[in-house]
């Protein structure tokens, strides 16, 4: 009798074959015409606050090569979280669609967060596939784009696609070193390791590149907050385990790094997520509840100042369970 494959079988077996490279999907063309072959329409969203530096490079880029001179992407959308720059004044000269996130779904009301932005983004955008990019990238590509799309034209039991990448840290000299993804090695591939080891398969978890099939999202809990895409990964895994889901190296990826005392707020938002959900999947019992106060030590003139922040990741429901969704596309109800 053959042996059942172990845990480190699997996730190898996995990464054999859902780990792709993004010169695997350079052939645009081609992926144009599995689009053309599968009826489907396909919108790149930006969540966006204060990215004026930013956005404008990453739309004209965009949408000349992959809207323009190719067609794999039918729209452009930028939801805005309350920019106070000249953003969604950028992002709509260069020619996407621009929706202030507070001004969506009225009926839901408005919070503040990535997550919130993404949640509104699938009432807004109009694709069956939807990728997500930052728009904070400095080094945005073509590849940051078709990379993500590729597996999931390329297989439809693929669901939800991730990116991962090199991610430098800037020096004040000007000189750059690896080590981004500090919350990732710090905080979330540990818990992973602990709780979901099939997870520690996915190289960057917290990236904020990815694609997935509206008709997965749709049915997708949004934190409103950094939570969302520990979320997004615990809530797939349980409803379609790791074949659902695939990822692709898209090369070294630039962007704006935060401070530590902003990772150490990122790490308590995910965290608060990813308790709820080891509880909510029977991980941890019995289930108590979560501090909302995250107690920090800052800098100040005479050594450390306490410094206390309320955090606590409020989350919005599947989108097919909001009425106006369902009547806006049709759904015919809260299917599970």
């Amino acid at each position: 009798m053959t042996a059942a494959p172990t845990l480190d079988d699997r996730v190898r077996e996995w990464l054999r074959r859902r780990t792709f490279h993004h010169s695997r999907f350079a052939d645009v063309e081609r992926l144009v015409g599995l689009k053309r072959r599968q009826g489907l329409r396909i919108s790149l969203c930006l969540p966006a606050l204060n990215e004026e530096r930013t956005i404008g490079k990453e739309i004209l880029l965009l949408k000349s090569e992959l809207m323009l001179r190719r067609p794999l992407l039918d729209e452009i959308v930028v939801i805005d979280s309350g920019s106070s720059d000249r953003t969604r004044e950028v992002a709509a000269e260069w020619g996407a669609r621009v929706f202030l996130a507070s001004e969506i779904l009225p009926s839901a009301g408005a919070r503040r967060g990535k997550g919130e932005n993404l949640w509104k983004a699938l009432y807004q955008c109009e694709g069956d596939l939807i990728a997500f990019i930052d728009a904070d990238i400095r080094n945005v590509r073509p590849q940051f784009v078709y990379g993500l799309l590729g597996p999931l034209l390329e297989d439809p039991g693929v669901q939800y696609v991730k990116a991962f990448y090199d991610r430098p840290l800037e020096l004040t000299r000007g000189k750059r070193t690896p080590g981004g993804g500090r919350v990732t090695e710090l905080v979330v591939r540990p818990m992973f390791s602990l709780w979901v080891p099939d997870l520690t398969a996915l190289i960057q978890p917290l990236s904020g590149e990815y694609a997935g099939r509206r008709s997965l999202l749709e049915r997708l809990p949004f934190p409103v907050g950094y939570g969302v895409e520990v979320a997004h990964l615990m809530d797939i895994h349980h409803r379609a385990g790791l074949e659902a889901m695939a990822q692709v190296d898209l090369d070294q990826r630039i962007h704006r790094n935060q401070p530590i005392e902003s990772l150490g707020r990122m790490s308590f938002g995910i965290l608060q997520v990813l308790f709820d959900r080891l509880h909510r999947y029977g991980y941890l019992e019995p289930r108590r509840p979560l501090a909302t106060v995250m107690r920090q030590f800052l800098p100040d003139a005479e050594g450390y100042e306490p410094a206390e922040f309320p955090l606590e990741e409020e989350e919005r429901p599947p989108m097919i369970s909001v009425a106006d969704y369902r009547r806006r596309w049709g759904r015919g109800g809260e299917d599970s």
